[in-house]
């Protein structure tokens, strides 16, 4: 019988041991902050100051320009919460001409199986649309993701799925070449006459360059491992990129180091090894989540690197390749960077004035004091130059993700952002782990006389942190908000950052036994829970755990282990069984080792201790955490008599991209935990 035949049954076996919830009703404030307009994709255009962005309003998406002196204006006209996202915004270098993405999944941009959240009679196609600024006319150019512009503008390069295709004006676009791999990190050179860019395969990835022609196609210095972040010289006759390897199994901090910078001569194909680091602190390769290479006009490389042990943006000389400069210092962490070619300046977003915070900041690249590019206020991210022009997204307590442009000193919007009220400001705070380290997070203060019902939220990732304000992320900007909206309901709420996450170095982010080695994030929840119940204002006997995907791996195993101290929990897309095939570098007395410790790291694992109720929410279609994660955990809770409610929504993805999708799991879940924590006080 097909493991398909299998769910269906599990699925008529399941309705007889569960009981469906009461169709949650849509609370009005929390659908009203829900729907408030916020943006992302933030770009400008490299000769001129202008800027553009999507803006998301009840999941409905369009696309908009404005800049210095040009009000902003709604380019697209998109009316319908259909689920078709839109990303990849690109400029031609005059920004006359805006390139754009729609259809398709922005993290799985080159996977076969496209999305249809919003469940149309046919999938929904994944389209390169070109849009005239001047004459106002939009076109599709053709099927595909990650356009550039040619160098004077007048061509579009794009791919799809291991093509590579050419569109010119007044043409249809062309296949100039078919990989074995993904493109990653498509670009032109500087005369525009060929492409490079980072061809990932199963295991590895090379350099590539093709001619826009389509005649020959070249591997550059190819190597073991993976070769990335691809940037050509400023005068086009040599390339730079990183390679690196991943640490084997049980690595732990020896060996090493795992990366380097290298360079090819175009002409010659000669290729060296710039740099590499020392074994120990920085030798294995972290990058931020945006652009990690540039090559400056004034000649020298710019990248990450975690010497201190925090991630920090490094200059390097080519030509003299010695050791590298240090650009940012300090203990904090380099969110993203940008380089500001006129003025010889890197632009980078960092927490360096509040931990749980972000400002950007600019450092000259000859040399110089790092200042704040603006007066304080709330927090900024993503740094984008247009021109002469500087915009960035931000947030604070109140307002959503919105673009804002640096004017006189201060950051003006771009465009007015929605404001939600008066919240009050989540307060830092700290505590220790059941094993002393120290973890971090954000504590939402109820409203109103307690003791006070509590939750636990806990982020996914686990590569993230949750900050004192507004996250630019819509994912963590509707958890945010349904935690204000618990808090404003009396409901005392701890956000966690806990060890794996970001923001807070390197050794928090690598911390020893996590995950299927051992789950030791586990005890900073478990720590949390017992920070909460010593507290004179909550009421110990009703804490309760929320998160999604990593995070509800963690709420699973907060309830499996310790159903005495968490009364409820709400899981979504979680992981549920880490069981996967050990590395076959290791012995099988190790892979055996290793196999058991997967076991014991996992929720089922303990679900003969698991009492407390939990909702289930999940959509079918997610790329990230497979669907019958949730599948099988609802066979073991009902097997078991423990109670379950469960939301499925068909043909949704990981992140839910309708917006009525979100509006239905955030109010399920604030219904569940004041039916099972009972109403607050």
């Amino acid at each position: 019988m097909s493991l398909r035949r299998l769910f269906a049954l599990f699925s008529c076996l399941l309705a007889l041991f569960f009981t469906p919830p009461a169709a949650a009703q849509p609370h009005p404030r929390l659908a009203e902050m829900l729907a408030a307009p916020a943006a992302a994709s933030l770009v400008g255009a490299r000769d001129t100051e202008l800027f553009a962005w999507v803006e998301t309003a009840a999941g409905v998406r369009n696309v908009w320009v404005g800049g210095p002196g040009k009000p902003a204006r709604q380019v697209t006209r998109y009316q319908a919460d259909d689920g078709i996202q839109i990303y990849g915004l690109a400029f031609s270098p005059d920004g006359a001409k805006l390139a754009f993405v729609r259809g398709g999944d922005e993290e799985w941009a080159d996977e076969e199986g496209q999305p249809n959240t919003g469940s149309a009679p046919l999938i929904p196609p994944q389209e390169v649309v070109l849009v005239d600024l001047g004459a106002g006319t939009i076109n599709v150019v053709g099927e595909g993701h990650s356009h550039v512009f040619s160098p004077d503008g007048r061509a579009l390069a794009f791919t799809r799925r291991g093509q590579l295709w050419l569109a010119s004006a007044g043409a249809a676009a062309r296949r100039i070449a078919h990989l074995r791999g993904s493109v990653r990190r498509l670009s032109w050179s500087p005369d525009g006459t060929a492409l490079l860019f980072s061809e990932v395969r199963e295991d590895n990835s090379y350099i590539a360059l093709v001619e826009a022609d389509g005649t020959r196609l070249r591997y550059l210095d190819a190597g073991l491992g993976q070769s990335v972040e691809p940037v050509f010289s400023p005068d086009g006759k040599a390339v730079a990129f990183i390679r690196y390897l991943d640490p084997p199994a049980g690595a732990g901090e020896r060996g090493g180091p795992y990366w380097s910078l290298r360079q090819v001569d175009i002409v010659t194909g000669a290729a060296r090894e710039l740099w590499r680091p020392t074994a120990g602190q920085g030798g294995r390769y972290a990058g931020t989540r945006s652009r990690n290479l540039f090559w400056s006009r004034s000649g020298v490389l710019l990248f990450p690197w975690e010497e201190s042990g925090w991630l920090h943006v490094y200059a390097l000389d080519p030509a003299r390749p010695a050791a590298p400069r240090a650009l940012t210092r300090g203990a904090f962490e380099v969110e993203s960077f940008a380089l500001d070619e006129r003025a010889n300046v890197l632009i980078h977003a960092d927490n360096s004035a509040d931990i749980d915070g972000r400002t950007i900041r600019r450092t000259p690249l000859a040399g110089g004091r790092t200042q704040p590019v603006a007066r304080a206020g709330g927090m900024q991210f993503a740094p984008v130059v247009a021109g002469t022009a500087l915009a960035a997204i931000a947030t604070n307590t109140a307002q959503p993700a919105h673009p804002v442009m640096l004017a006189e000193g201060r950051w003006q919007p771009l465009r007015q952002p929605a404001s939600l009220g008066s919240f009050d400001a989540p307060q830092s705070v700290r505590f220790p782990s059941t094993d002393g380290q120290t973890v971090y997070g954000q504590l939402f203060r109820a409203r109103g006389p307690g003791p006070h019902p509590a939750v636990i939220f806990i982020h996914g990732g686990p590569r993230r942190q949750m900050l004192a304000g507004m996250h630019p992320s819509s994912y963590y900007a509707r958890t945010y908000l349904l935690n204000q909206y618990l808090a404003a309901r009396g409901f005392t709420v701890l956000a966690v950052n806990y060890r794996g996450g970001t923001g807070y170095g390197q050794a928090f982010r690598d911390a020893a036994e996590t995950g299927r080695e051992g789950a030791s994030e586990y005890r900073d929840i478990l720590a949390a829970g017992r920070w909460l119940a010593a507290r004179p204002e909550v009421d110990g006997a009703r804490i309760g755990l929320w998160g999604g995907s990593w995070g509800g791996y963690l709420t699973a195993l907060g309830l499996a282990r310790d159903s005495d101290l968490f009364a409820a929990g709400v899981d979504l897309h979680g992981v549920h069984t880490l069981l996967r095939a050990p590395s076959t570098m290791r012995s099988p007395a190790q892979q055996q080792d290793d196999r058991q410790l997967q076991w014991d790291s996992s929720p089922v694992a303990a679900i003969d201790g698991w009492r407390s109720p939990v909702l289930l929410i999940h959509g079918d279609d997610d790329f990230n955490v497979d669907f019958a994660q949730s599948v099988l955990l609802a066979r073991e809770l009902a097997a078991r008599g423990i109670p379950y409610e469960e939301l499925v929504f068909p043909n949704e993805r990981h992140s839910f991209f309708r917006h009525d999708s979100w509006v239905r799991a955030l109010t399920a879940t604030a219904d569940f935990l004041e039916r099972k924590l009972g109403a607050p006080r």
